[in-house]
């Protein structure tokens, strides 16, 4: 019997001691009294700051989302910018505590960065931006083409199995930074840029004449974007796939930020599991019963914050496509609070 029990005692304070180790980073955050969210420098629709400093962008508002949930106040948050060559050493050194910075999910990436993505925010795929003085209407049509990519991301390796599969000869021009490559491509020192396809149409507001230049209909690979973590704090894990959680199925389940204190109200089982007048799942994430609301007030559903970055409500108009939720013909589904 008394070895039941020791052996109970241990599990149990095994399981504290786990729980403790785990919720470090949430606790980091109180303490320092606001997040730090690794973002890029400036990518119209994902991540940017106007002349004030005031930033916006999808990235951002799922860091000020946590920052809802975690201290009900958006605002606390630290924006770092961060080139695609240094985001993944920041978030291993600890410099920040997500990484919010239009980074697309990879087998390698998940495996060896010591980190995990922990959800889709947007799914991407890489494409063609050139002159349309060009006179080029597909992909097909670039063979012997220079080439303008961005290095430390994976567009470096699609660039090269497309034209490889396709029988083309290509020119790489390479740049360390976003500006810099798309500088390079307006100047003429290459025929074409290629990136996400979000990040043509964001980029290609920052040229002198955006009309003289098409994205091309060809999609060449898939790249889902998302936060990432660091791997050793499941809780912290949680809480941040959950929050983007919360806004997709905030989309799916009609709350919006005009209409979350109503809805609140709700006697369907699901809204009240969502906003926390049935059981605790908000204190199981190590936040409070209201978690679900303070996201959705702060900054939206999955849908209002998509169109108001990107889609209708903004200079980018990138139409929902495969970021429509599940049933709407889109792929954009998060698992449900329960």
């Amino acid at each position: 019997m008394k070895r039941v029990s020791l052996a109970v005692t241990l599990a149990a304070a095994a399981a504290l001691s786990v729980q403790a180790a785990s919720a470090q980073t949430l606790k980091t955050v109180k303490d320092r009294g606001q997040l730090s969210c690794g973002v890029s420098g400036g990518l119209p629709g994902f991540s940017s700051p106007d002349d004030k400093g005031n930033w916006t962008g999808i990235d951002v508002d799922i860091c000020r989302g946590l920052a809802a949930a975690i201290f009900d106040d958006p605002s606390k948050v630290k924006f770092v910018p961060l080139s695609a060559k240094d985001r993944f050493t920041a978030l291993q050194s600890g410099e920040i505590d997500v990484l919010s910075r239009n980074t697309t999910w990879t087998l390698s990436r998940d495996t060896s960065l010591g980190a995990n993505f922990t959800g889709v925010t947007y799914y991407d795929g890489q494409g063609f931006l050139v002159k349309k003085s060009l006179k080029v209407n597909s992909a097909l049509e670039l063979n012997s083409a220079s080439v303008c990519v961005q290095t430390g991301t994976t567009t470096e390796q699609n660039l090269a199995d497309y034209f490889k599969g396709n029988n083309m000869k290509y020119e790489v021009i390479a740049f360390a930074g976003a500006d810099e490559t798309v500088k390079a491509y307006e100047t003429g020192r290459c025929d074409v840029f290629t990136s996400d396809v979000s990040q043509l149409y964001a980029q290609r507001l920052k040229l002198a004449n955006p009309a003289d230049h098409v994205v091309l209909p060809e999609i060449i690979s898939k790249e889902p974007l998302g936060p990432m973590v660091r791997h050793g704090d499941d809780q912290w894990f949680d809480i941040v796939k959950w929050a983007l959680f919360a806004q997709i199925n905030a989309e799916e389940l009609g709350v919006t930020q005009k209409n979350v204190d109503e809805m609140a109200k709700s006697d369907k089982p699901d809204l009240k599991r969502a906003f926390g007048t049935d059981g605790n799942l908000g204190e199981q994430l190590g936040l409070t019963k209201d978690w679900f609301s303070r996201i959705i007030k702060a900054v939206g559903n999955y849908g209002e914050m998509y169109d108001r970055n990107v889609g209708a409500g903004s200079k980018l108009q990138i139409a929902r496509g495969l970021n429509n939720l599940w049933n709407k013909g889109g792929i954009q589904y998060a698992p449900p609070i329960r």
